[in-house]
């Protein structure tokens, strides 16, 4: 059943297959023009591949940005696009870990308005070097202006200094209630 493929022979691809790779390569040509103009810099693509993207995101109307989109499909189909789609890949990557510390780092803030100083003992256990001052004032600053409905400054000043905590030494897991 197992033959190996010789130098002469060729696999050849279904074209379902076929079908599948140019719907992704089509969707890369849609993120490409829709990512912003800074990023989109950073990319490594040839200039022509460049130019295109620039041409099809200073289009307005439908019908012509949809064709414009589907040549720059073609011209990914034509190229080796494994360091483009490392340099996405790598930018998305980055983006879902820092959503990922920043509601961490929300979740931490919630927990210590919320909760009593037993969370913030665990916390001041766990990262040495805290200011546990400047948190108790402001978890009882935010706790105040909670019940009073102000607007939250010290919750905002309290994830301001988690984060900064969080940039010197990741936050601890949260505590499992």
């Amino acid at each position: 059943m197992n033959e190996s493929i010789t130098e002469n022979e060729t696999l050849e691809i279904s074209k379902s297959q076929r079908k599948r790779e140019a719907n992704e390569l089509l969707e890369l040509a849609k993120n490409l023009i829709a990512m912003p103009e800074s990023r989109l810099k950073r990319m490594p693509m040839e200039q022509e591949l460049r130019d295109a993207l620039e041409f099809g995101r200073s289009i307005k109307a439908y019908g012509a940005r949809k064709r414009q989109l589907m040549t720059v499909g073609k011209m990914l189909r034509l190229r080796d696009n494994t360091e483009l789609l490392d340099a996405v890949n790598s930018f998305d990557q980055k983006n879902r870990q820092s959503n990922a510390r920043f509601h961490h780092i929300e979740a931490w803030r919630d927990l210590l308005i919320e909760g009593t100083d037993k969370e913030l003992s665990g916390l001041l256990e766990q990262t040495p070097g805290a200011n546990a001052q400047a948190l108790r004032q402001l978890i009882r600053n935010a706790k105040k202006e909670a019940t009073l409905n102000k607007p939250p400054s010290s919750s905002r000043k309290l994830f301001k200094l988690l984060r900064g905590m969080d940039a010197e030494q990741p936050l601890p897991p949260l505590p499992i209630s």
